[in-house]
């Protein structure tokens, strides 16, 4: 994995240039096709993934209820914790067919709980280890788990925020 570090310069702080960057030193992953990270959507074979911008087309289309039924088995997810990330009652999750295309903001969502999942299993060095961390109440999430906090974009930033201070040592 590739990782592109972009910074904010004091200077650039006091200057009336406009910035870009509006966040100090965000590391943003660069995905390639042989990551895990598209495995979890069902690798090249079944999307035909060779970059990131498939994966943008694939996730503007949408994803069939399958991929998304499939992803949450590879990450241990139940119907129900799905539905919940996605927006989306069980039961109208439930009565789509298998091959049918999943609305765009629903494969949004699956993009983003692959990368999460991707990039747990990188900090904890297993798929396994990280499923169980996230699924586990924790003090930094006030008492919840990780995982319920995911139907909102800012619980998929605290959650990576937190990944990032396991990867370098620094525990609440």
């Amino acid at each position: 994995m590739v990782f592109i570090f972009v910074h904010m310069s004091d200077e650039s702080k006091h200057k009336n240039t406009p910035n870009i960057v509006s966040e100090p030193m965000i590391a943003y992953a660069a995905q390639s096709s042989g990551n895990p990270f598209y495995n979890l959507l069902g690798g090249a074979k079944s999307m035909k993934l060779s970059n990131d911008f498939d994966l943008i087309n694939i996730a503007r289309k949408g994803f069939s209820k399958h991929i998304l039924l499939a992803l949450a088995k590879k990450i241990s997810l139940n119907i129900q914790e799905l539905a919940n990330i996605l927006h989306i009652s069980e039961r109208t999750l439930q009565r789509y067919d298998d091959d049918a295309i999943i609305k765009t903001e629903y494969a949004e969502k699956a993009v983003e709980l692959a990368r999460l999942y991707t990039r747990g299993e990188d900090v904890f060095g297993s798929i396994d280890k990280f499923k169980l961390w996230i699924k586990a109440p924790s003090v930094v999430f006030n008492g919840e788990a990780p995982v319920t906090i995911l139907d909102t974009s800012a619980g998929f930033d605290m959650v990576f925020r937190e990944l990032g201070r396991i990867e370098h040592g620094i525990f609440a």
